[in-house]
């Protein structure tokens, strides 16, 4: 595999803290990175334990084996407290999210402290997406995500294609740049809610492969599609812009998932096909499984919604063990989308009027077009 594109940019020792809490393997990816990036980067580990064996082996033999941690990169349990932090990143199962937000505060957060999801699923019982919930606490200023295809392993040694996403530019600006002095590619994007919906999709569609692959490569392909476009619909009233789901977010992210073979939603699929009940899964995989945990909320607020998602409702039954493998296979296979919008949406009276007061404010009153616009339809 070749090095990575762009090496990191040598950089004098940066003011700004982050403070990355979870040190499980993206957690402890997002850490290195943001030290190499220039942060002053503090890694917070769940238990004092934990952070007295990585600050002696200098490395993370549990996650990520083999990758030397840059001495740069403080190690301390979360009980340490948020302190002065800037940027704190939540590396956290989106399952214990509403808990460790609760505490942030309590943790020592600042009121000038960016808050930055890394979960790609929703947090319980509603299926809320984390910037949602975060948003609501802190403000949408204060609040950024990060999505894309980000293989924790790979990325740190030969880079990635991450989207920081917030609805302030400031902050999506921010990371971006530390991430890109860190040689990792990274978007900008004022769509946290699409970037949050596209990992949840792909984290469903992978698993939907993978549980339909033996079946069949079409079928397998009809079932992620089906998902993409049943939460895509969804994302749209929340709303989220097409390029979200399309791009590194959603269908890059989503064959990152679906090609790896330690992809453990990819994994857990195929263990779904093979006819292992889901809660035996994670201890074969050796990990938590996320979408098994975010299927049944993303059905659930779908139906909420109403949203028409027969292919994600049956996938949740699968996992639940309501609906056997031969019935679900022959759902994907059956399922016919929504027909599309043949007629285009109707344009209310007085519409190409305001075009045209737009168009004059842009090319002055002298210009005929506007008159000619307004003319020609109405």
């Amino acid at each position: 595999m070749p090095p990575l594109p762009r090496p990191p940019i040598p950089l004098p020792p940066s003011r700004r803290r982050a403070v990355v809490v979870g040190a499980g393997s993206f957690g402890t990816a997002v850490a290195v990175l943001l030290a190499r990036g220039g942060m002053r980067t503090t890694l917070q580990t769940r238990t004092r334990e934990q952070s007295e064996t990585l600050n002696e082996a200098r490395e993370n033999r549990a996650y990520l084996p083999g990758l030397e941690l840059p001495r740069e990169l403080r190690i301390e349990p979360v009980d340490a407290g948020l302190g002065r932090a800037d940027f704190v990143f939540l590396a956290v199962p989106s399952s214990g999210l509403e808990a460790v937000i609760a505490g942030l505060e309590e943790a020592g957060l600042s009121r000038r402290a960016a808050v930055v999801s890394l979960a790609k699923g929703l947090v319980p019982p509603a299926g809320t997406a984390p910037t949602v919930m975060l948003s609501a606490r802190f403000g949408a200023a204060r609040v950024a995500c990060i999505g894309g295809p980000a293989h924790a392993q790979e990325m740190v040694r030969y880079g990635a294609g991450l989207v920081a996403a917030s609805a302030d530019e400031t902050l999506a600006t921010q990371l971006g740049s530390v991430f890109l002095r860190a040689g990792v590619v990274c978007e900008q994007s004022n769509d946290p809610i699409g970037v949050e919906l596209a990992g949840a999709a792909k984290n469903a569609a992978a698993l939907a492969a993978g549980a339909t692959e033996a079946q069949g490569l079409n079928a397998a392909g009809a079932a992620a599609g089906h998902i993409f476009a049943e939460v895509w619909r969804y994302a749209e009233r929340q709303g989220a812009r097409p390029e979200s789901m399309i791009g590194l977010a959603g269908t890059g992210d989503l064959v990152a998932t679906a090609l790896a073979p330690q992809s453990r939603n990819r994994r857990a699929g195929e263990l779904l096909g093979e006819g292992v009940p889901a809660d035996e899964i994670p201890a074969r995989i050796g990990q938590a499984v996320e979408s098994f945990e975010s299927v049944p909320l993303l059905a659930a607020a779908l139906a909420h919604a109403g949203i028409e998602a027969p292919v994600t409702t049956a996938l949740s039954r699968l996992i639940a063990g309501d609906l056997p493998l031969d019935e679900w296979v022959a759902l994907v296979r059956a399922t016919v989308p929504p027909p599309a919008r043949w007629r285009p949406p109707t344009v209310r009276r007085g519409f190409w009027r305001g075009v045209s007061l737009r168009l004059r404010s842009w090319f002055g009153r002298g210009d005929g077009v506007a008159e000619e616009l307004v003319d020609a339809t109405e």
